[in-house]
């Protein structure tokens, strides 16, 4: 009897250990998605009217860096490099069609996103190469989709890195990428 109540003793104490396992604090950059049709999950539930299908267009995850009072483009963001767009791991879009963005045919799949900025465009990249953090694995070899898009200047502050969708009409919306007082809008055609 003693062997059992030792043994069952142990086993407490092996489990309590394991429930105070310690996490790691909250992340400076939350990670967020962004639908085509904007809003797509949230909506499909709770606003059948919209008539949403089964399926998104795309989605977008990607991690919302704050700008807190740091100079972000020509800063932390450096002009004419590679960026991740966003924070932490790179940014991915899955792709549920076949659609255009800026005229340009990107095939059904997902893809990491990359940015090169400038100060009067940005560089949007689409690239096959998918899992890994940061933009410092990234290799050209992998682009699907390279387009271009005119930086747009804006009288309202952005302080958190985000992306988002406006659908415009049937079968067109517009990508809106924006931190700061920067953004870009590319279009997108399904």
């Amino acid at each position: 009897m003693k062997q059992i109540i030792a043994v069952f003793a142990l086993f407490s104490l092996i489990s309590i250990n394991a429930v105070a396992q310690e996490f790691r604090g909250l992340d400076k950059s939350p990670l967020d998605r962004a639908y085509l049709p904007d809003n797509f999950a949230h909506d499909r539930k709770f606003a059948p009217e919209r008539n949403l299908g089964e399926s998104p267009i795309l989605k977008v995850d990607y991690s919302r860096p704050q700008k807190n009072n740091r100079e972000v483009f020509g800063g932390m963001v450096k002009y004419n490099e590679i960026w991740r767009l966003g924070a932490n791991e790179a940014t991915e879009i899955k792709v549920y069609k076949d659609i255009k963005i800026e005229g340009e045919l990107l095939k059904k799949g997902t893809y990491s996103m990359f940015a090169i900025p400038t100060q009067d465009y940005w560089t949007i990249i689409f690239s096959s190469d998918l899992d890994y953090w940061g933009h410092y694995s990234y290799n050209k070899d992998h682009n699907v989709l390279r387009v271009e898009t005119p930086v747009i200047h804006s009288k309202k502050l952005v302080e958190e890195f985000s992306i988002q969708f406006e659908d415009l009409e049937e079968g067109k919306a517009v990508m809106y990428i924006a931190w700061d007082m920067i953004g870009v809008e590319l279009p997108v055609s399904y």
